[in-house]
């Protein structure tokens, strides 16, 4: 063994659940120490999310060791938090591949395991799914009990809500673990919880809550308002739970989700009693067990890889700034010139970079939390009455609220400003991430204008460029990562809406390029000026409204023309064929490629191995203009076939 790893001789016994549930209860607990200690171990190795799997290290043991998983579905909401879960299922002797190029997803995923009955990496979708397991199972499919583990925040979002209200109508006998790590756990709570465990263990869980509800005004008063605000947050009311009650759940808790005497007697209650819906409320700790985790503001959410003994992560070497931090920097300036410039975004403040701008003006940037919906809706509301917003949200995140862009903003014609972040692939997090589908679902709504950064430089102008626009909604997309390095301008200049620039120009081949990566088509013109070809290459910048002149100038001076996008087919490419195809572009024939990424998803890797796996380096870019002009019958060097 590693001679930094940790010493796990219960854990090194433990090839699957089944394992588990041959243990006594006392060295449950015993390996639940062992299994924290590897997480941590593991994930100072690889990067990743740390905190939130720290906190759920009791509750996966607990859950393993008391249904029957696999034939039981366990659905984890996010799945962030399934490093434990990952490591008890047969996969911890690759566990330190986690998040890299042919390892383990750093989520759920169905074809990695029978133990991930459901994919996951967006939030509050884990309870739908085991309603549907549930159903599955009363319908007489191979499945045993559906077990959904969520989140305090994850809870919150409207999905959660709308799955509750159908569980409690269907009536289903259906387990709901509430992993709540924004209650603190003060020693009262802890005892309180002992007690009521004792209780689980031998009464009706009806009565269980019932007499839950009785004690709680006798409790001390920290553990009186974290119930209160327990109950509160489940049932929306201030009283007694009606309305929870008449959704047909049963509500079991607080209890203490590190402490295995509270948690095994709880679960194994409510599997040999529970006939409805049961929503048990465990309070954890994120980073629970690991002292540097714990003390640190972000709980060690998200963490590179980290040297375990002082918890210090290794850091990046200078370089460029990241494109995120540009935009937050060129938001937070725009807001300083123009008191009408708001920002909303969903429970990502510091990941979209808008964290600088409530740092200056904190009353006027709103998080939402998990509810893109609501936060594309509100933001169009306010473009309605004449503030000028900004919503920053990832790409894959903007998907969640299709229908708000839709619906409420495009069809009206607001001036939503979007900031969407993560754009192309995104590396470690892997194709649930991965920003593809933005241009194709936005350039196809009416009156939306659509822009992409080629660089930093670029991005600032976007900004610029949204805040100046008020005739409807605006995009603008970039990568997450460092930009390029070039100089970045004082304050943006406003683009004319619709034109895109020339950067260099060659005889043979035109590459237009469309958004970040037109460095990569550079590269593809340099390699051709090598074999003699000449390259124009251009950067589009909008791909709706397109700067349709720049394209049928292209196409008519050159024998090739080739798009080049960080997105899936259906976008900015099908753009420009729409506009070759209106303006009789084809009709005297025309040579043209489309690159963009593959009709599949892509794993995690590295972006520049992701890319690579698309097909999208500049040799490829390079290789695909030579095929097409070799096909023109245009004589090619002998030196470009290399």
């Amino acid at each position: 063994m590693h001679e930094n790893r940790p010493e796990t001789p219960l854990l090194d016994r433990v090839a699957g659940p089944s394992d588990l549930r041959q243990l006594p209860d006392a060295k449950l607990a015993a390996l639940a120490g062992e299994l924290r200690s590897e997480v941590i171990s593991a994930v100072s190795e690889t990067g990743g999310h740390l905190g939130s799997s720290l906190g759920v290290v009791e509750l996966s043991v607990a859950i393993h060791a008391v249904f029957n998983t696999p034939m039981d579905k366990l659905v984890w909401d996010v799945g962030h938090q399934c490093y434990p879960h990952k490591i008890l299922t047969g996969r911890r002797d690759r566990i330190r591949s986690l998040r890299q190029k042919d390892g383990l997803s750093g989520f759920t995923k169905r074809s990695e395991s029978a133990h991930d009955p459901f994919g996951a990496a967006h939030s509050s979708t884990s309870i739908s799914a085991a309603l549907g397991f549930a159903v599955a199972r009363d319908m007489g499919q191979p499945t045993g009990d559906a077990i959904a583990v969520i989140g305090d925040g994850a809870i919150s979002a409207g999905m959660a809500y709308e799955a509750m209200n159908n569980a409690g109508h269907e009536g289903r006998r259906l387990f709901v673990i509430l992993n709540d790590n924004e209650m603190s756990i003060a020693p009262p709570v802890g005892a309180m919880s002992s007690y009521l465990s004792r209780m689980y263990a031998s009464d009706p869980l009806a009565r269980v809550r019932s007499m839950a509800e009785g004690m709680e005004s006798a409790m001390p008063a920290p553990m009186r308002a974290g119930a209160r605000r327990a109950r509160q947050m489940v049932t929306g009311l201030t009283g007694s739970g009606t309305l929870f009650e008449e959704l047909g759940f049963d509500y079991v808790g607080p209890i203490d989700g590190h402490d295995m005497d509270q948690l095994l007697p709880v679960l194994r209650a409510a599997r040999a009693r529970a006939t409805g819906p049961v929503l048990i409320h465990c309070c954890t700790v994120k980073g629970k067990g690991y002292a540097p985790a714990e003390t640190s503001a972000d709980k060690y959410h998200g963490v590179s890889r980290f040297d375990v003994d002082t918890g210090t992560q290794a850091k990046s070497g200078g370089g460029p700034p990241s494109y995120t931090g540009v935009f937050g920097q060129a938001l937070a300036d725009a807001a300083a010139r123009d008191p009408a410039i708001v920002a909303v975004t969903a429970a990502m403040p510091g990941g979209t970079g808008v964290s600088r701008m409530a740092e200056r003006f904190p009353a006027r940037v709103f998080d939402v939390g998990i509810a893109e919906q609501h936060g594309v809706t509100f933001a169009a509301g306010m473009a309605a009455s004449g503030l000028k917003p900004f919503c920053a949200i990832y790409s894959t995140f903007l998907q969640r609220a299709y229908d708000q862009v839709v619906h409420d903003v495009a069809l009206q014609g607001l001036p939503v400003r979007f900031a969407i972040d993560r754009a192309g692939l995104v590396g470690a997090d892997g194709a649930t991430h991965a920003g593809a589908f933005d241009v194709g679902y936005l350039s196809s709504l009416p009156g939306f204008t659509v822009m992409a950064a080629a660089d930093e430089a670029e991005l600032v102008h976007m900004v610029a460029t949204a805040a100046a626009h008020d005739s409807g909604p605006i995009a603008f997309r970039y990568p997450r990562g460092a930009g390029t390095g070039v100089a970045l301008p004082e304050t943006g200049e406003v683009l004319e809406i619709g034109r895109g620039r020339v950067l260099q120009e060659g005889a043979d081949v035109a590459i237009l390029s469309f958004g970040a990566h037109l460095g990569a088509c550079l590269g593809a013109a340099d390699a051709l000026a090598e074999a003699g070809i000449g390259a124009t290459v251009a950067d589009a910048r909008f791909a709706k409204p397109l700067d349709g002149d720049l394209v049928e100038q292209l196409a008519r001076d050159h024998r090739v023309l080739v798009t080049v996008e960080q997105g899936a087919e259906g976008g900015f490419g099908s753009v420009v064929m729409h506009e070759l195809a209106r303006r009789g572009c084809f009709d005297r024939g025309l040579a043209i490629r489309n690159i963009c990424l593959p009709d599949r998803f892509i794993d995690q890797a590295s972006p520049a191995e992701m890319y690579a796996d698309a097909g999208m380096t500049a040799e490829d870019i390079a290789a695909t203009a030579r095929d097409a002009l070799a096909g023109t019958g245009t004589v090619v060097s002998l030196s470009s076939a290399r």
